[in-house]
């Protein structure tokens, strides 16, 4: 609610109107308003507006492989909507698998379509496993993600947190490989993390 407070002025608005007979000193009205502000983004050094990310609220890129064989593998996500992972602005990230066969799977990070650009670069050497140096002290690049044996139980989600390893990854998907014994139909989503 707007209000108006007396304040101190090194000046007199009498004097500043030209009676230099007046005092120098004076008082003069405050406006004194509340006005919310909400921060949406910036504009760049190159004067292109950047928006603020949120993290997302539900698990996305939901995908299905089914009947993959056991030592098969599938890429996910693979939706017509959601073809891989843009980290861009996202720091963390959750995956969710839900096997029909319950056993062990491999996961790895791996770059995204060939048909897709890692920023301006294209292509990329799709299926490959990323590798980057993730730790300051790290001497030699490594796959950023390559966890050979999960275990997975049959029918209900397994979700996973990756805590910064994938952030600001522009082309991205999981390769989830059968190691159950038998034939497993693999469902599959993601969440990103500010």
């Amino acid at each position: 609610m707007p209000s108006e407070r007396t304040g101190y002025a090194p000046w007199s608005l009498t004097r500043e109107a030209g009676v230099l007979s007046a005092t120098v000193d004076g008082t003069i009205k405050v406006p004194q308003n509340v006005q919310p502000t909400i921060d949406t983004g910036f504009c760049d050094e190159k004067g292109n507006w950047v928006g603020i990310k949120s993290s997302d609220n539900e698990f996305i890129g939901l995908s299905k492989a089914v009947e993959v064989v056991d030592g098969g593998q599938a890429l996910f996500p693979a939706t017509s909507n959601v073809s891989h992972i843009d980290m861009t602005g996202f720091k963390d990230l959750m995956i969710a698998i839900k096997p029909t066969n319950a056993g062990n799977c491999a996961v790895k990070a791996v770059f995204g379509p060939d048909t897709i650009p890692f920023a301006n670069l294209s292509p990329v050497n799709s299926g490959t496993p990323m590798r980057g140096a993730y730790s300051p002290a790290a001497e030699n690049m490594n796959a950023l993600l390559l966890d050979s044996t999960e275990s997975l139980t049959a029918n209900v989600w397994t979700i996973y947190y990756i805590e910064q390893r994938l952030k600001q990854q522009k082309n991205m998907q999981f390769e989830i490989i059968n190691n159950s014994g038998g034939a497993s139909t693999i469902e599959f989503g993601f969440m990103r993390l500010v």
